[in-house]
């Protein structure tokens, strides 16, 4: 399936598109390149919240595009994968059967999955700022992102066993 579709089908089916992922074998290159695709969408929609805040507190705006993008694309892979390796010790010690490669895939596909809402969470920051609008859309996306990594940690450890 196409990437598009995959991410469509998560909302609904999340589990059967981590199987996917997983029958394609254990690649850290794909596993990677998802991580790095979400990080850059991510760092996408900060760009109309840092253009807000720089017309409103008069500053440049490049400076913030940079700091965004330091931290978007070097310092939250490094994050993801040390989230991704703590998530593997938990399910270990709840002994369940679980690879570290499938609690890494499982993580970085939610980010990239629901990377769309995550796009409507910095439309929504740049455009109206804070307040309920934001807080609504926020919690869309943690609804939907723990959805989606949990149904795939559950479809890894299935995969394990």
């Amino acid at each position: 399936m196409s990437f598009v579709r995959d991410i469509a089908m998560s909302y609904r089916a999340p589990r059967t598109v981590v199987r996917r992922l997983l029958d394609m074998g254990e690649r850290e290159d794909r596993a990677f390149a998802i991580l790095m695709g979400a990080c850059v969408v991510i760092f996408v929609s900060r760009w109309p919240a840092l253009a807000r805040e720089a017309h409103l507190t008069q500053t440049e705006l490049n400076p913030l595009l940079g700091g965004s993008l330091f931290a978007l694309l070097f310092i939250l892979p490094l994050c993801a994968y040390l989230l991704a390796f703590v998530s593997h010790l938990f399910l270990k010690l709840l002994r369940r059967k679980q690879t570290a490669f499938g609690a890494r895939l499982a993580l970085f596909w939610a980010f990239a999955a629901t990377g769309p809402i995550y796009l409507l969470v910095g439309l929504v920051e740049g455009f109206v700022g804070d307040g309920a609008a934001l807080g609504l859309v926020g919690v869309v996306w943690l609804v939907a992102f723990l959805w989606i990594w949990v149904s795939g940690l559950i479809e890894a450890g299935r995969a394990a066993a």
